[in-house]
């Protein structure tokens, strides 16, 4: 079960440190209204809420291609959320 604990490891570091990064923006930005980056942060969490409970889900016929799915969903919810802080 070590691919599990990985799996975790990497939705957390993943998201953490893009809600990390909206917090830089925002430090360096304190002039603009944070309501965009504010949403992104909120977006983030509720990804991570998400992909956790995928990964808890008990009831999986094929466990390897279920963690595979959560890891490409990480991926492309990971690069949309940089994107919007790129747009920021």
């Amino acid at each position: 079960m070590a691919n599990v604990r990985n799996l975790k490891k990497d939705i957390n570091y993943v998201l953490g440190d893009i809600i990390e990064a909206v917090y830089i923006w925002e430090y360096a930005n304190k002039d603009k209204d944070t309501k965009k980056s504010e949403a992104i942060i909120d977006e983030a969490i509720s990804a991570f809420d998400d992909l956790i409970e995928k990964v808890n889900a008990k009831n999986v016929d094929n466990q390897k291609a279920h963690f595979k799915g959560i890891a490409k969903e990480l991926e492309a919810k990971g690069t949309a959320l940089i994107e919007k802080i790129n747009k920021l």
